[in-house]
């Protein structure tokens, strides 16, 4: 073995190994290593009991790692082996050895009390807490934070704030919160009386940029240019953070967005949340802290786990490691510090079903139309089956809340339609039958549904990654008022800022998803809804590509403006000219709106 070395290690109970040459004594019996798939390997190893012989061949390679264990002994090896420590004049070999078993996780339970888990919590904290309305909502450490009135000046971050008597409505109350950070206040009075009296800041951020913002705060990214929210208050700094006791002035608005130019479309910038403590609801988790999300409750919950220094998440079901089976893992457990049992309860916000198929009896789409063609019920089918026409064979489409979601009622047999939710559905199905709703399970209406086979589920983040990148080919909203650009502004009204919800995120890339806007064409007073310029705070900017009406349908274009294409059976052109401000051309192949 003539420019050869080979060196007997030994291995002492200090954990070390020492070395030395010894070039003329005989092989020993072979010791188990790795399997390689190199065919010749720069080095041999032997060994016996706690000797092991390592003869390296010349030359030497410049590097070489090993990590191997002996079945006889239980002893652990790594060998980092460099060129200048095997050279021929080498003397020492460095090395490491364990008596404990090769691999092990290293980790200690992370299962806890409520309280102990609390206990690390200060005051002035930024808090992320998961859920969507009240599904996935971390109720058992909100309990448990409120048990601690000394714990003050929180900045909680949430999609919203829950019910008046559930979710993070329990913090508002105990006077906890100082400012939130949410997209939507929705029919939360609490939430509501606080910011309009002047007793919270509030910060609203568009759904998907909310998700975003702390998906990038998760993987250490301190901010990113999104196109949700370009022109409208809050690129341009105008939304209300806070206003008086009275609720008329308002005392802080919010900064502008800084706006940049990507070919050829303006994107604003939006700077990235990262929380001290993050409040999180998972249907499993293991010791280790390894989570597995159910249905429609993963929501914010994974994004905001993974933006916190400090996370703690609330379990249905704690096991050990080993019993969520790795593919199932929706959170490494690398990003939890603590874990609680769940003692809350489960509530449903929205209870909404359908009644069970009768044999014989007529389905919703081929439902004779109500008797009173005027009445507001007449109003909004005409509208809903005329909106239903626009889907296509193999569209993925996002509906609004409200009179959107009653439009798959009409679809055509012929017509497979994928319906997604920005909650982390795709594949909604129709309302549950009495009896077999689930809280896990809820459209972004905070309303009961189903799944049809082949729906998926995942995080906010990923659902708004799918509508902003244009996956979805048709969203379809309801309005206050439209230009005659197709501007929309359908999430606020002076005075009343109930928060635009994933809305500017839905209309933020209208080239690849059509907007198709429903509603009435004036409102209860008889004013037009379709103006020269919207009046009210914008979702998006030249976005709309059609207006469905009771009266009249409209095709918007960005740059030319509207073209009336139908109109009611008995109307006329020029009678929807008196009911429409902007101006607008009448297609020469006008027809009657067929339903």
């Amino acid at each position: 073995m003539r420019g050869n070395i080979a060196y007997r290690v030994r291995v002492r109970k200090s954990g070390c190994l020492c070395s030395d040459p010894t070039l003329n004594k005989a092989p020993l019996p072979p010791f188990c290593i790795p399997p390689l798939k190199t065919p010749s390997l720069p080095f041999r190893v032997y060994s016996l009991s706690s000797s092991y012989r390592l003869i390296v061949l010349s030359p030497p390679p410049p590097l070489l790692l090993l990590r191997f264990f002996s079945s006889s002994t239980m002893h652990s090896l790594r060998l980092r082996l460099r060129a200048q420590h095997i050279a021929r004049t080498a003397s020492l070999l460095r090395a490491f050895a364990s008596s404990a078993p090769a691999f092990s996780t290293g980790v200690k339970s992370k299962v806890t009390t409520p309280e102990e888990a609390v206990a690390a919590i200060t005051s002035d904290s930024t808090i992320l807490c998961g859920g969507f309305g009240l599904c996935g909502v971390p109720d058992t450490l909100i309990s448990a934070l409120e048990a601690r009135p000394e714990v003050k000046g929180i900045t909680a971050v949430s999609n919203n704030a829950g019910t008046a008597s559930s979710g993070l409505s329990k913090l508002l109350e105990s006077g906890q919160v100082k400012k939130m950070i949410a997209s939507y206040i929705g029919g939360n009075n609490v939430f509501e009386n606080l910011y309009l009296t002047g007793q919270i800041d509030l910060e609203l951020t568009p759904q998907g940029t909310l998700a975003e913002r702390c998906r990038a705060g998760g993987a250490g990214i301190p901010a990113f240019y999104t196109r949700a929210g370009y022109g409208t208050w809050v690129q341009t700094g105008e939304l209300p953070v806070r206003y008086d006791q009275t609720g008329t002035k308002v005392v802080t608005y919010s900064q502008p967005k800084e706006v940049r130019e990507f070919n050829g479309k303006e994107y604003i910038l939006e700077q990235s949340i990262f929380g001290d403590v993050a409040f999180v609801k998972a249907y499993k988790v293991d010791t280790l802290g390894n989570c597995y999300f159910r249905m429609a409750a993963r929501n914010f919950n994974s994004a905001f786990a993974r933006a916190a220094k400090y996370t703690i998440v609330e379990a249905e079901n704690i096991v050990e490691p080993g019993e969520i089976d790795p593919t199932d893992v929706h959170l490494p457990g690398i990003y939890v510090s603590k874990i609680i049992q769940s003692t809350a309860e489960k509530r449903i916000e929205i209870l909404t079903v359908s009644k069970p198929a009768v044999e014989g009896s007529a389905s919703a789409s081929s439902s004779e139309p109500p008797a009173d063609p005027n009445s507001s019920a007449a109003r909004r089918e005409r509208i809903v089956r005329r909106a239903a026409k626009e889907f296509n064979d193999g569209d993925y489409a996002n509906l609004g809340i409200g009179m959107p979601t009653l439009a798959p009622g009409f679809i055509g047999s012929d017509i497979h339609v994928t319906l997604q939710s920005e909650n982390g559905i795709l594949g909604l199905g129709p309302y549950p039958v009495e009896g077999t709703e689930d809280p896990d399970l809820i459209n972004a209406g905070k309303e009961t549904v189903t799944v049809l086979p082949g729906a998926s589920f995942f995080g906010s983040e990923e659902s708004f990654g799918m509508i902003r990148s244009g996956r979805v080919n048709m969203t379809i909203l309801g309005a206050m008022q439209v230009s005659q650009y197709g501007d929309l502004a359908n999430w606020g009204l002076p005075g009343k800022v109930k928060g635009m919800g994933g809305a500017m995120d839905l209309v933020a890339n209208p080239d690849k998803t059509r907007v198709i806007i429903v509603m009435d064409l004036v409102d209860k007073k008889g004013r037009p809804k379709i103006l020269k310029s919207c009046v009210f705070p914008l979702t998006g900017v030249r976005c709309v590509s059609r207006i469905i009406t009771d009266k009249a349908v409209f095709d918007v274009d960005p740059e030319s403006g509207l073209t009336l294409i139908e109109v009611q059976e008995g109307l006329s052109a020029a009678d929807i000219e008196t009911m429409v401000e902007a101006p607008f051309a009448v297609s020469e192949n006008l027809t009657t709106i067929q339903v």
